[in-house]
């Protein structure tokens, strides 16, 4: 009867894969101005850099860039001002509670419209050391060497 449209991916944090360990994922709403909503409709929103921190009991959502929306009138909004992420209130306590431990922070992964309204991934993260993107670095190239070995033997074989 009811049938939901799929989200539709506005922006993706590519960078926070590689800079961080990602330990636990929420979906929140965001409070947005019209020419927002316009702005992230026709694709105009960057996560890079972006991190969510507490201010007030609320959490908002700093350096996202939203850019001007093309067919605006008299109304215009700031590019990159801190806007509020919309979360139930228990799961704003959980993130306090996890936030507070050493090294973890509040990364953006994705920004997405479910139906009529832009949701953000948000997750909470542990930076990465230089020496884990190496290794990760690594176990990638050997994953690639085995796979192309694996190859080589099937096709002779």
């Amino acid at each position: 009867m009811g049938e939901k449209e799929p989200a539709r991916l506005v922006a993706k944090n590519r960078k926070a894969w590689h800079d961080y360990h990602i330990l636990q994922r929420f979906e929140a709403g965001i409070s947005l101005l019209g020419t927002e909503v316009k702005s992230a409709r026709a694709g105009h929103v960057a996560l890079r850099d972006s991190y969510a921190a507490f201010e007030g009991g609320n959490l908002y959502l700093y350096n996202v860039s939203i850019s001007l929306y093309s067919h605006r009138g008299y109304a215009e909004h700031e590019e990159r001002r801190p806007r509020r992420l919309l979360l139930h209130r228990d799961e704003l306590r959980k993130l306090a509670r996890q936030v507070e431990e050493k090294g973890k922070t509040i990364i953006p992964l994705q920004a997405y419209f479910k139906g009529p309204h832009l949701k953000i991934e948000i997750a909470v993260a542990q930076g990465k050391r230089v020496y884990d993107k190496r290794r990760q670095k690594e176990e990638a190239r050997m994953t690639r060497e085995l796979d192309r070995e694996m190859k080589k033997r099937i096709r002779i074989g």
